[in-house]
């Protein structure tokens, strides 16, 4: 199965924007739909993004559609998102995950290989 190593998560003020990436390596990356989640302290995991295979179907949730941005680089076996007007409640660790199945599904169950996840503080 394909392994997942997220980074470029850190500190930043609200307002500001960060990009994540997450980098495949083992089985062939373009034969995965790949979702980002997200945890803060005391609550679940929630779906944040997801992205088709091909990179040409994408969705968000609601908290984040029209600040954050996922796309996928199938040449260089990465996934990003583009953060941007970050607010302190997008504080959160970051994962990245993988799903060998069809679809790009907002349901966390459905993915099979997660990444170790990067931690995002937005300070106020």
């Amino acid at each position: 199965q394909v392994q997942l190593v997220e980074s470029g998560g850190g500190l930043v003020q609200a307002g500001g924007s960060l990009r994540l990436s997450c980098a495949a390596s083992g089985r062939t990356f373009r034969n995965y739909a790949m979702g980002w989640f997200r945890q803060a302290p005391g609550k679940e995991r929630e779906f944040v993004a997801a992205i088709s295979w091909s990179g040409g179907a994408t969705d968000y949730a609601d908290s984040v559609k029209g600040r954050f941005t996922t796309s996928r680089d199938n040449a260089k076996n990465t996934l990003y998102l583009q953060m941007n007007s970050l607010k302190p409640e997008d504080t959160a660790v970051y994962y990245c995950a993988a799903d060998s199945h069809s679809g790009y599904p907002r349901n966390d169950r459905s993915y099979d290989t997660w990444g170790q996840g990067t931690q995002v503080t937005v300070a106020s």
